[in-house]
C-alpha cells in the first residue's frame, strides 16, 4: 500500500495511490489525516488496504496523482530522529572536520532529534539563506512507527515498524563544526527536511524488505548527474529495529514517530570509503563525503556545496526500474524567493 498527502491545511489530505504512482484516491472516509490513520492504525489499515486493492482494480473513484501537489506523507510529526546507520558515512564527515571517530560508533546508534514541525514536500524548493553556510543533501531511508512501548527489544520493535519513505535530510555543513564541538548540536546547522511523495507500508516492498533493511541502491543526482547509487542494504551497522529499540529505551514513542537510517554510504570493494561515480564507485548520498573523497584521491576537493538555481533527485527503483516512493526532486531557492508553506490548502483534484 502507498499512502500520501495533498497539501491542504497543515497536517494534509490523506489519500491511496497506486503502485505505478499513476492514480490516486482519496482516503478522508478512512481518516483525513495520515496522522490520524496511525494513531488508529489496527483499525485504519484494513480500510486503506482495502481502498488501495479497490484502486488497482479500478473499483473506486480515482484521479490523476501528481507528486507537485503533495506535502510529505506527514507534513508535521510529533517526533523526528535521525541516525547515523552508516558508519562509513560518519567515519568520512568526521575526518573533513578532523574529527577522530570513537570505537563506541560501531556498537551502540547514533540518534539526534531533528526539527519536525514542519518538513518541505517532494517539489518544495530547499530556501537558501547564505551560500557560504556549506548547503548539502542527504539521502536517506526513514521509517515511521505506530506505538513503540518504552524498553522494547530490537527484534519487537521490527513489528512496529508500519511505513518507509524516502528522505533529503538537508544539512548546513559550515555551522556543523562549531554546533558540535559545543557538545549540544545539532540545530541550526539542519533546516527542514523533504520527504518523498509517497510513504509505503513493508509488504509493498516485497524481498526488498529483509531483516528491517531496504536492500536497493539509493539514486541521488544534482542536476541531473548522478552522484551515488550506494545500497541501503549493505554497511547498515544498525538495522531499523535497533534504531527503533535505542529510541525507546528510556521512552515510549507515540504513533507517527519518523526514524531516519541517516545518509546511505557504501563502502569501496577494498574496504575504503568507495570512489566517486566518475570513477566506477557507487558513489556517495551527500556532497562531503565526495569532497572528502576527493581531498584523499586528488588532494583538494572538487565538487562545491549546493548553490541557488541547482536541482537536487533523489529516488529508488525497485527489481524492474519502476519508482517505489515517487522522487524528491526540488531547486535550491534564495530564502527570500521561497513563500511560506504554512496553511497551503488545496482541494483534491476533480
Amino acid at each position: 500500500m502507498k499512502l500520501a498527502s495533498l497539501k491542504a491545511g497543515r497536517d494534509g489530505r490523506l489519500i491511496v495511490v497506486s503502485r505505478d504512482l499513476e492514480r490516486a484516491a482519496d482516503a478522508s472516509g478512512v481518516a483525513r489525516t495520515l496522522q490520524a490513520a496511525l494513531d488508529d492504525w489496527t483499525h485504519a489499515e484494513p480500510k486503506l488496504e482495502a481502498l488501495a486493492t479497490a484502486l488497482e482494480n479500478g473499483l473506486t473513484p480515482s484521479f490523476p496523482f501528481y507528486p507537485q501537489a503533495c506535502a510529505a506523507p506527514l507534513p508535521r510529526a510529533y517526533q523526528w530522529a535521525d541516525g547515523s546507520s552508516y558508519v562509513n558515512h560518519v567515519e568520512l564527515v568526521r575526518k573533513a572536520r578532523g574529527a577522530q571517530m570513537p570505537a563506541s560508533f560501531w556498537t551502540d546508534p547514533l540518534l539526534y532529534q531533528g526539527g519536525s514541525d514542519e518538513f518541505l514536500g517532494p517539489r518544495d524548493p530547499i530556501p537558501l539563506r547564505d551560500e557560504t553556510q556549506g548547503l548539502d543533501l542527504e539521502a536517506e531511508v526513514a521509517i515511521v512507527t505506530d506505538d513503540v512501548p518504552m524498553g522494547v527489544d530490537a527484534l519487537s520493535a521490527r513489528e512496529h515498524i508500519k511505513l518507509l519513505m524516502l528522505v533529503n535530510d538537508v544539512s548546513l555543513r559550515e555551522l556543523i563544526p562549531a554546533e558540535v564541538s559545543k557538545g549540544f548540536g545539532f540545530f541550526q546547522s539542519k533546516p527542514a527536511s523533504a520527504f518523498s511523495p509517497v510513504a509505503v507500508t513493508p509488504n509493498e516492498l516485497g524481498d526488498a524488505w529483509r531483516e528491517a533493511k531496504l536492500c536497493l541502491p539509493l539514486l541521488s543526482y544534482v542536476n541531473g548527474a548522478p552522484l551515488g547509487c550506494p545500497d541501503a542494504g549493505r554497511d547498515m551497522v544498525f538495522d531499523f529495529g535497533q534504531l527503533v529499540a535505542h529510541a525507546a529505551f528510556t521512552r515510549a514513542l507515540g504513533a507517527g514517530t519518523i526514524i531516519g537510517s541517516g545518509t546511505v554510504s557504501n563502502r569501496g570493494p577494498d574496504g575504503g570509503p568507495g570512489r566517486p561515480i566518475r570513477q566506477g564507485g557507487v558513489g556517495y548520498s551527500c556532497l562531503a563525503e565526495q569532497r572528502v573523497v576527493e581531498t584523499l584521491l586528488e588532494g583538494a576537493p572538487r565538487t562545491r556545496f549546493l548553490a541557488a538555481g541547482d536541482i537536487v533527485r533523489i529516488e529508488m527503483l525497485d527489481a524492474g526500474g519502476r519508482s517505489i516512493f515517487g522522487a524528491i526532486e526540488q531547486r535550491v531557492t534564495p530564502r527570500a524567493a521561497v513563500s511560506p508553506l504554512r496553511g497551503n490548502k488545496q482541494s483534491l483534484p476533480a
